[in-house]
């Protein structure tokens, strides 16, 4: 076996990436302090075609240094906009038909393995503060609460490591 060079990974340019088919996803960062992981998810959301993704509250905005970092020039392939209150973006999400999925532990939640998406319909999936987590409010106007299913001592996941599962998760929903 042969490591690959970037130049034989035959990857999407910018303006290609512009143009492709995404997968009816939305990413929404509740107040997210990090600035890496706000690149991460830059980066993970341009390996898996998202759509969009919205950075709300205390959320940074590119450009930023410390975002560039982790996200690699993402914040120049995926589509971003700032909203201020997370709350008021599900509301105008939601009457446009997009299913709100909030990314957390719950009573009735449903685990990522045994969620299915429906063809037709598009999705915004809501990840939140590194302590606190998804705002309740958010949680309690959400279509869906998916939890990532964890089996070790810890109880929960860095926001980089989350935002990799689901899109991955949804993604193979979406395309295979």
């Amino acid at each position: 076996m042969r490591k690959l060079k970037n130049s034989e990974l035959e990857r999407l340019d910018v303006e290609a990436f512009k143009e492709v088919d995404k997968i009816p996803l939305i990413v929404i960062l509740d107040n997210i302090r990090s600035l890496n992981n706000i690149g991460s998810v830059f980066r993970t959301s341009d390996a898996f075609l998202i759509e969009k993704i919205y950075l709300c509250g205390i959320t940074a905005k590119p450009p930023h240094k410390d975002i560039h970092k982790t996200a690699l020039g993402a914040t120049e392939s995926v589509d971003w906009e700032y909203a201020e209150d997370t709350l008021v973006l599900i509301e105008k999400l939601k009457e446009s038909k997009i299913k709100i999925l909030a990314i957390e532990q719950a009573e009735n939640s449903t685990m990522l393995q045994d969620f299915m998406i429906e063809q037709n319909e598009k999705y915004a999936v809501v990840f939140g503060n590194e302590v606190k987590g998804v705002q309740q409010k958010v949680v309690s106007a959400s279509d869906y609460c998916i939890e990532i299913p964890q089996f070790g001592t810890k109880h929960s996941l860095n926001i980089s490591v989350s935002v990799g599962l689901v899109l991955w998760d949804l993604f193979k929903k979406f395309r295979f």
